[in-house]
């Protein structure tokens, strides 16, 4: 039995090895230690990958923790496990489908009704890469989900946060930006052959320029907004891009996505850092990517765009420019 040590304590060694290399390209977990008690958060898409993880850690640190999602099923099975693991028992599951105007309109209906303060929003949920499919309101799923109904769920719950006081906004976009482009004139891919990845790096970009935007219009209050970018994770999010159904990918190449993709708990340290960190209190519209304020794409500093990005998205979901939540300019489909 003897001879089986050393070659089992080397292979213990080595796999040590590799899982603190690949924590260390992951970029570690979050720097600070803040607590959140007696705070409210909202993750959007916490049932799974990212999301759950960081309600997970900023349930651990104390917080009343909102997990909105689409599937109830999965959302209210992600709170119990959460609360199991924490003994926090202030997570709770609320329906949002951020690719219905309705749904996403009920929810922070809800919030605004029944909650006494929202202190970070959190607008995590993502679609990446899938066919041409478009929501309830006719949007293109990609837009609809990452950027346009974000865009409404914040502004529905703008002045619930501003009523909380020193409350934060974070949007997860992705390093995906710098390949984006807005077309103004076809937004929704109505005239042009779909191209998956551009529409995604589309949506993306479209979720950093509305941060800037917002952190823009924020200024005087108390309210911060910042974007980030996670690091590429091994989640359900790459479902269509074509890697989990490559044999190559998955044998040869499968090492080297084991050490540079991060574990969803490691992509979600960034949005718990942005949560939490006393000395990002007053940090406003700005990107990160991973814990390190980052410039983004040139085009993703464009205010003009920025602007005009705004003015087309509350158009589309039915909001006054100004981002005053009532019903003035209908919905297509509604």
């Amino acid at each position: 039995m003897s001879r089986y040590v050393l070659p089992l304590s080397v292979a213990g060694t080595l796999l040590g090895a590799a899982v603190l290399l690949r924590d260390s390209l992951g970029g570690g977990s979050c720097p600070s230690k803040a607590t959140i008690h007696g705070k409210t958060v909202i993750v959007t898409g916490a049932n799974t990958g990212i999301g759950k993880e960081t309600a997970r850690e900023l349930a651990r640190r104390g917080g009343r923790i909102i997990l909105a999602c689409r599937d109830m099923d999965k959302c209210e099975a992600a709170a119990r496990e959460i609360r199991g693991d924490t003994l926090n028992h202030h997570v709770d599951a609320r329906p949002l489908d951020l690719a219905s105007v309705k749904s996403i309109r009920a929810f922070a209906k809800k919030i605004v009704e029944e909650e006494e303060r929202v202190d970070v929003l959190i607008n995590n949920a993502a679609v990446m890469r899938c066919p041409h499919w478009t929501t309830e309101d006719g949007f293109e799923m990609q837009l609809g989900v990452n950027h346009l109904g974000h865009f409404l769920l914040t502004n529905l719950l703008l002045e619930k946060l501003k009523a909380s006081g020193a409350s934060r906004i974070i949007n997860v976009s992705s390093l995906a930006h710098v390949a984006g482009h807005v077309d103004f004139e076809d937004l929704n891919w109505e005239r042009r052959p779909y191209d998956a990845k551009a529409a995604y790096c589309q949506s993306k970009l479209a979720v950093v320029l509305f941060t800037r935007e917002l952190s823009r219009r924020l200024a005087g209050t108390s309210v911060t907004a910042n974007s980030l970018h996670p690091g590429v994770a091994g989640t359900e999010l790459g479902r269509h891009t074509g890697m989990h159904k490559s044999t190559f990918s998955s044998t040869v190449l499968g090492p080297f996505f084991w050490l540079l993709i991060k574990t969803p708990k490691l992509a979600a340290q960034p949005s718990v850092y942005l949560a939490v960190a006393p000395e990002l209190s007053e940090v406003s519209g700005k990107y990160f990517n991973a814990f390190r304020e980052k410039d983004p794409a040139p085009q993703a500093q464009d205010d003009e765009a920025a602007q005009k990005l705004w003015a087309c998205s509350a158009q589309l979901v039915g909001l006054p420019e100004a981002g005053s939540p009532t019903k003035t300019t209908k919905v297509r489909g509604s």
